[in-house]
């Protein structure tokens, strides 16, 4: 299996406002641990030749993830180095009206270790999307991230996608759940 890292959405605003009181810097804080794990990863990554894929949402000109604004681009801890594939989206699955699975071909990619924001809309429905299209995926259980929703925790919401995503399968393709400290490329 030649394997790829797709890093989605870390993105300097991607969980700007959205918590409510406190629980803004702890999600912020949690974000902020995220892309150092995700940064180490991503060296790591490099390191052993394998190829890296960043996808950057392209937000309206309202968006928290406007285009061309500071809260669009990449966290620095995770932004592109030569060689590095960008990947531009506008929807919550990564490959929808993307270049992403030609991408994939072209480098013969099979594999996927998956890696984030937000758990529950882009993580989750690209990881869903790559399994039933042919790809197998880890996906990094402490490597994803989101905001509270309601009455949920962005923990909660975490653990309950890190549950319901490992073992899901189409096919003979599969997830698994690993975290970042367990990934050998």
């Amino acid at each position: 299996m030649t394997t790829a890292l797709l890093i989605i959405d870390v993105q300097n605003a991607i969980l700007s406002g959205l918590g409510a009181g406190d629980r803004q810097v702890v999600i912020d804080k949690a974000l902020d641990d995220l892309c150092t794990r995700l940064g180490a990863l991503k060296q790591s990554a490099r390191a052993a030749g394998i190829p890296v894929i960043l996808v950057q949402h392209d937000g309206s000109e309202t968006h928290r993830l406007a285009k061309g604004s500071k809260g669009w681009k990449l966290r620095p801890e995770i932004a592109a180095d030569e060689g590095d594939v960008v990947v531009s989206k506008r929807a919550c699955d990564s490959f929808f009206e993307t270049d992403l699975e030609t991408r994939l071909q072209e480098r013969g990619i099979t594999g996927l270790v998956v890696g984030g924001c937000m758990t529950q809309f882009c993580v989750d429905t690209t990881v869903r999307r790559a399994v039933s299209i042919g790809y197998d995926v880890t996906l990094l259980a402490d490597g994803h991230m989101t905001a509270d929703m309601g009455d949920l925790s962005f923990e909660a919401i975490i653990d309950h996608h890190n549950m319901v995503l490992d073992d899901f399968d189409a096919g003979v393709h599969l997830v698994t759940v690993q975290s970042v400290a367990d990934i050998r490329f």
